[in-house]
């Protein structure tokens, strides 16, 4: 197989010219072989006319002779033979070669009463015309039979003639089409090979490359453009990882900074000190240890789903997941902290269809049970992470609303699409903030703990699933003391199931 490009390109325009080449060739020489057949019957015909017209009586038989004006119609620098048969019609020879070779089956036609035939005679293959006439007289009618036969010599010379050069003109032509296919191929490829030298002394940490497309021919332009629109990919993608880096070192370093100040301190003392200290005082250093940890392992836990999001799921195949079944089982996880906080988590599932209303069925997430039962709430997709998605909506709402709040989880089937959402009545988000908390380690307050990267891990695994994220004031707002509230949600287009 071809691995050259311009070797497949000259494939391409030179085979096919080659063919009609050959082809032409073959015509011309049908050509050739047509009219020297032509010259040379046509010169068989004349002698045997000329022998039919010198056929005389005498002495009451007819006698021929053959004059030299004949036999010069087939002079030729070829030297070939001519052969001539005068017979009567009991077969009796009168002038010429015994036994000259006839035709198998006889069929004169034409207004001249002639056959033109091929016959082998002395071991060489010959050209013949015979021709037939009647000799009258007062002793009686006779029929003549006249044959001239030639050698081919003369014919194929002819042949070669008129054949060769217009095949010289038709492999000439294929000649110059070559070089100048070669030459131009050559020529209009040097911006490809400029291109490549280009991207070749390109040092292999300079991400920063644009590649001027000005020079490229049109049909070039577009791969130019998508080399640029890869590099523009590539250097946001190293930016956000170096943002990224910069980030969690930043959060990791906190609880870090806190674990090795309070073991310093503990360490830094001496046995004695640390002998007199407290139940209580060694039970607080234990608490900040363990508070430093476990902010260092939620941090390290948010980091890595986050990871797993940006790196997305398109080699995994499309699996179908009942996004009902996900969302009952993040609400037993979630149910002990909502309880910490007497906190109301409800659930709600509604699903539209075109035959009846809808349907919805509000419940308490521990305890109870559906009244009716509820859709295959599927969804096709690639991501693995929906599990995550749901935990982090839950967890920042519970987390975020006051004591004695109210946090529901919901999911409503629609025509096309399904219907995820989050509501509390907490203190929300303002308008001018729902942009920023989606960026990383963003936080509207420290007050409460928590690692900056929920919104942000929901934003990836809605787009890495084909989802659109929301965010909205709760469409059921709580009076004082609870604030306007948060509306999170997230819409999945989806196939019919089965």
């Amino acid at each position: 197989m071809l691995q050259s490009l311009r070797a497949r390109l000259a494939l391409w325009l030179l085979l096919p010219l080659a063919v009609l080449v050959a082809l032409c060739g073959w015509f011309a020489h049908e050509h050739a072989e047509d009219a020297a057949d032509y010259v040379q019957d046509h010169d068989l015909l004349s002698s045997a006319k000329i022998l039919a017209d010198r056929l005389i009586w005498e002495d009451g038989d007819v006698h021929a002779s053959v004059p030299p004006s004949a036999l010069s119609l087939f002079m030729s620098p070829a030297r070939d033979h001519v052969y001539l048969s005068v017979t009567d019609a009991q077969g009796q020879l009168l002038a010429g070669q015994q036994n000259f070779p006839q035709p198998q089956q006889l069929q004169l036609s034409g207004s001249d009463n002639a056959q033109w035939y091929d016959a082998v005679w002395q071991g060489q293959p010959i050209r013949a015309v015979i021709t037939r006439r009647a000799m009258y007289d007062v002793a009686g009618a006779r029929e003549i039979t006249i044959v001239v036969g030639k050698t081919t010599h003369s014919r194929d010379n002819m042949v070669q003639t008129l054949w060769w050069p217009t095949m010289e003109y038709l492999l000439w032509a294929l000649a110059v089409a070559v070089l100048v296919s070669a030459t131009a191929l050559t020529l209009e490829l040097r911006p490809l090979l400029r291109m490549a030298r280009q991207l070749a002394a390109r040092p292999a940490k300079e991400l920063d490359f644009h590649l001027d497309s000005r020079q490229l021919h049109q049909e070039l332009r577009p791969l130019a453009d998508t080399v640029n629109q890869f590099a523009r990919t590539i250097r946001a993608q190293v930016a956000r990882q170096r943002q990224f880096i910069s980030d969690a070192a930043h959060q990791l370093r906190t609880p870090l900074a806190i674990q090795a100040h309070t073991l310093e301190q503990a360490l830094g003392q001496t046995p004695a000190a640390l002998a007199e200290l407290s139940i209580a005082q060694r039970l607080a250093i234990l608490q900040r240890l363990q508070r430093s940890n476990q902010q260092l392992v939620n941090v390290t836990n948010q980091l890595l789903t986050l990871a797993q999001a940006e790196a997305g799921s398109t080699t995994q195949a499309a699996q179908w997941v009942d996004l009902r079944a996900l969302c009952l089982q993040c609400l037993e996880a979630m149910a002990p902290a909502a309880d910490q906080k007497q906190i109301d988590l409800g659930w709600e599932e509604k699903e539209e269809t075109e035959e009846s209303e809808p349907a919805r069925n509000a419940t308490p997430a521990m305890g109870t049970t559906a009244t009716t039962s509820a859709p295959p709430f599927s969804l096709l997709t690639t991501s693995r992470l929906l599990p995550e998605l749901i935990a982090n909506l839950v967890d920042n709402a519970i987390r975020y609303t006051p004591p004695q709040g109210q946090v529901t989880l919901g999911l409503h089937a629609q025509a096309g699409s399904l219907l995820l959402f989050v509501e509390d009545n907490g203190p929300g988000i303002p308008a001018q903030s729902r942009d920023q908390v989606l960026e990383r380690f963003y936080r509207l307050t420290s007050d409460t703990p928590g690692t900056g990267l929920g919104l942000a891990i929901v934003q990836e695994v809605a787009q890495a699933s084909g989802g659109t994220l929301q965010l909205a004031d709760a469409q059921q707002p709580s009076p004082p003391p609870f604030g306007p509230g948060l509306r999170i949600s997230v819409r999945f287009a989806r196939k019919a199931a089965g």
